[in-house]
């Protein structure tokens, strides 16, 4: 599909998550034993035969570029075309500060790279869902309902209401009211993913440029509404969205559920991220592994129960992990016991540690922290 170019937002970056996100944007954070958030839009857009992606990034996005690099784990390595990443250096001459303030401000500050996209429609994305997403259908249906807007939604609720955008949709189908950050969901969920053609984006860059309107929520969903022919495709499979941490370990842990796995990792849309080849997880002579998501290149040598660990941890004799989620090369020592704790990556527990949080209350640790 060679008509669809992306446009990944990437640099938000939310504070409710503290200790996963100093080091890091929301959609660099470590998810599902061996991905990070945003390869699985990236691979949305590959699935649906996208092969022009632009990254927008603007601080804190070290840990995304290391992950990313040049797109090659996802197709996207390429003489023309590809991944570019669009750093934020043009922020400051193209809306007067260091800072984007909303959708508008950034899609502003890359005005000459959306005016050299070579394809005539665009998949605008925030890259902090984690969803399988059809884009190839959801564009089919955008083409045959010649819509001004094609918005992936939510059929029912699955983000914070105060953080979501949420449409009423008439008897013909498109969009009628728009409810940004409502106290309470009502309608149709926005995945704050859109279909629209360059020509409507360009057109609404310039207008947010000249009547300084941040937000494309309120500036372009709500008040051109009316103006515009804006139709849902509604998507009913499996989205995580996090707005804290209590959200994270909730939504990681759906993936002890074969149901949602089945959903999120469709094999006709495999999902892709960076290759490190590492070994096959070696399971000790008492190891013992129960109902976890264990990724390749870990040493079990002690109990793991419904748990989440990532690449390279080592769980040493004697050690006990439940309803855990230990990111990449987590150690874990003799005897140590943890029950609902969150590591970052490189935590090193000490023999005989004890550490409890609670599933309503997760304990985190940062990364690179010895205890």
């Amino acid at each position: 599909m060679n008509d669809l170019h992306g446009v990944l937002l990437a640099y938000r970056s939310d504070p409710a998550m503290r200790a996963l996100t100093q080091h890091r944007t929301t959609c660099s954070i470590p998810y599902g034993g061996r991905y990070r958030v945003i390869d699985f839009m990236l691979s949305s857009l590959v699935n649906a035969g996208v092969t022009d992606v632009g990254l927008i990034v603007h601080s804190n996005y070290q840990s995304l570029l290391d992950h990313v690099g040049s797109g090659k784990d996802w197709e996207l390595s390429r003489k023309h075309g590809g991944l570019r990443i669009l750093p934020p250096f043009s922020y400051t001459q193209a809306v007067g500060d260091s800072s984007a303030q909303g959708r508008m401000d950034a899609l502003v500050g890359v005005r000459s790279y959306l005016d050299n996209i070579r394809q005539d429609y665009v998949v605008l994305a925030w890259g902090d869902i984690v969803a399988n997403l059809p884009i190839a259908e959801a564009f089919e249906q955008h083409l045959r309902n010649q819509a001004d807007i094609t918005a992936l939604c939510a059929p029912t609720p699955t983000g914070n209401p105060a953080d979501c955008t949420y449409f009423t949709v008439g008897a013909d189908g498109c969009v009628r009211e728009v409810s940004v950050h409502p106290n309470e969901a009502s309608g149709c969920e926005t995945l704050e993913c859109y279909i629209l053609s360059k020509s409507l984006l360009l057109t609404l860059t310039d207008y947010a440029a000249a009547h300084r309107i941040h937000s494309f929520s309120e500036g372009v969903l709500l008040n051109m509404s009316g103006h515009l022919k804006i139709v849902p495709y509604l998507y009913d499979g499996y989205v995580a969205r996090f707005h804290s941490l209590n959200s994270y370990y909730e939504k990681s842990m759906d993936l002890l559920n074969p149901e949602v796995q089945a959903a999120l990792f469709d094999p006709n849309r495999p999902v892709r991220t960076k290759d490190q080849s590492n070994p096959s997880t070696y399971y000790g002579p008492e190891a013992r592994s129960r109902n976890s998501f264990i990724a390749d290149g870990c040493v079990i040598d002690g109990e793991v129960e419904n748990s989440i660990l990532f690449r390279g941890v080592h769980v040493a004799k004697g050690a006990r992990v439940s309803g855990c989620i230990l990111m990449q090369s987590t150690m874990v020592q003799e005897g140590a016991e943890l029950s609902a704790v969150i590591t970052d990556k490189n935590v090193l527990i000490r023999p005989g540690r004890t550490l409890v949080g609670h599933e309503s209350y997760p304990l985190t640790i940062v990364k690179n922290t010895i205890i």
